[in-house]
């Protein structure tokens, strides 16, 4: 009765999976492969980089791809946990749809190298940023953005990470951005929300607006030479927030999801309602388990495996379940 997890950008550290490399022979596989696909070494790059390589965003992207999936598949094949259905924040979708079996490893990790360059290009570095909000609602993150956007006369600005409730990114243009760190008045917003935090986010992009369309062009085409199949369980897509496992609605939400916003809230009561509340997050950092708990601190109870430790803690509660 598990649902499985898989983090995005964020999560990822210098080091990242080298505890995995070194005591599964199933990772070593995967780093192979994966490395093999995009004619990269994945393995220094994960083990061996600084941070700020690990943060540009086409390093990013195929390290939490190879990382997430290293987890995934090690826990699968120690202990034949196949999960009920699986979820992704942003790129963590793509390991969602390799693990599930809806695209290969190799295509996989062609593709989010390939989405990480195309979403570096779509807009030039200094033009475009990302901001988190916190204590706001989904409808005053909306207002501030076409406030901002209407007072400063500048460019685009939306809402772009639904992350948990009071944690909404929004992202576009850095003038709008600039603009509203400036002037925002926190009684003018509808609610009058009892306190209002905004925290410019350092990344190298403004993902997941109307500013990425270059980049959703891109993966249309990336994508739509990949082949899509029937996976093994559904998958909870940032996209519209529901189960889904027609091959070719995967592929097509997931080509929209470039520029559109992640509903990862919104996801995460999809999944509730199903009346599933036991996740495990495979991959570096525990940056989901944390936005759970702030979603539903009640019911959800998440397993992280991040290191050994957190693996064999795992492995421990498994055997303990009678899994």
């Amino acid at each position: 009765m598990y649902v499985a997890l898989f983090p995005g950008q964020g999560s990822q550290a210098s080091g990242m999976g080298k505890f995995l490399f070194s005591e599964f022979q199933k990772a070593r596989e995967v780093f192979e492969e994966a490395s093999e696909a995009i004619s990269f070494d994945l393995k220094k790059l994960c083990f061996d980089s600084s941070d700020s390589d690990l943060q540009l965003t086409e390093n990013t992207q195929p390290a939490l791809l190879v990382t997430s999936i290293a987890t995934y598949r090690v826990v699968h094949h120690e202990y034949g946990l196949t999960p009920l259905a699986a979820a992704g924040h942003s790129i963590g979708e793509y390991a969602a749809l390799v693990a599930s079996g809806v695209i290969s490893l190799s295509h996989g990790t062609q593709a989010v190298r390939r989405r990480g360059q195309a979403m570096q290009a779509a807009v030039p570095v200094g033009q475009g940023g990302m901001m988190a909000t916190l204590g706001l609602d989904e409808n005053q993150a909306r207002w501030l953005c076409d406030w901002a956007k209407k007072e400063s006369g500048f460019g685009p600005l939306s809402p772009a990470n639904f992350n948990c409730p009071g944690q909404i990114v929004i992202s576009g243009n850095t003038k709008t951005l600039d603009w509203l760190r400036l002037n925002l008045k926190p009684e003018e917003i509808p609610g009058a929300p009892r306190r209002v935090k905004l925290i410019p986010l350092s990344v190298s992009a403004p993902f997941h607006c109307e500013m990425m369309a270059p980049a959703e062009a891109v993966m249309r085409e990336v994508l739509t030479g990949i082949p899509f199949a029937k996976g093994l369980f559904p998958i909870v897509q940032n996209f519209q927030a529901d189960f889904e496992e027609d091959p070719q609605k995967l592929r097509e939400n997931l080509i929209r999801q470039v520029s559109a916003p992640v509903l990862w809230t919104q996801s995460l009561e999809t999944i509730k309602k199903k009346g599933l509340f036991q996740f495990i997050e495979f991959g570096h950092g525990q940056v989901l388990k944390g936005l759970l708990k702030k979603i539903d601190s009640e019911n959800f109870q998440v397993w992280t495996t991040s290191s050994l430790d957190e693996v064999r803690a795992l492995e421990s509660h498994l055997k303990a379940s009678g899994h």
